[in-house]
């Protein structure tokens, strides 16, 4: 019994050392673009920095700390997500639709929770 093998998809990367570095130039670009395009990033980031430094100026424990930062990285991590969704969904159409009103609220919410973890957090810890 002989298997029919596909040839990969030449929207594929290489493999190996040239896989990594391609995923890492498409990685930077990506980071580029949600600075560049999306002020809500922009905000996160800022926030990160602001608490980056707070983190450092006050007598946390290592595991806070890590979980300090930890947080953020969520909130960060979210929000390339919701912009990557938006992206997509404008890509698709501008027109109004309440299914692409329903991705970009999901996205907006899941930020909201992201955020309301970063909260929380720092709220427990400095209690």
């Amino acid at each position: 019994m002989s298997m029919k093998t596909t040839s990969p998809s030449p929207y594929k990367g290489q493999n190996g050392i040239k896989r990594i570095l391609n995923a890492t130039s498409y990685s930077i670009s990506g980071f580029k673009a949600a600075f560049k395009l999306e002020a809500a990033f922009r905000q996160i980031i800022l926030l990160n920095i602001v608490l980056l430094v707070v983190n450092f100026s006050l007598d946390f424990s290592p595991v806070e700390r890590i979980l300090l930062i930890g947080v953020g990285f969520i909130a960060i991590i979210v929000e390339l997500f919701n912009s990557a969704i938006e992206a997509v969904v404008d890509r698709i159409s501008l027109e109004k639709h309440e299914l692409s009103k329903n991705a970009k609220d999901m996205g907006s919410a899941a930020q909201f929770v992201a955020l309301s973890l970063i909260a929380i957090t720092w709220l427990i810890v400095l209690w």
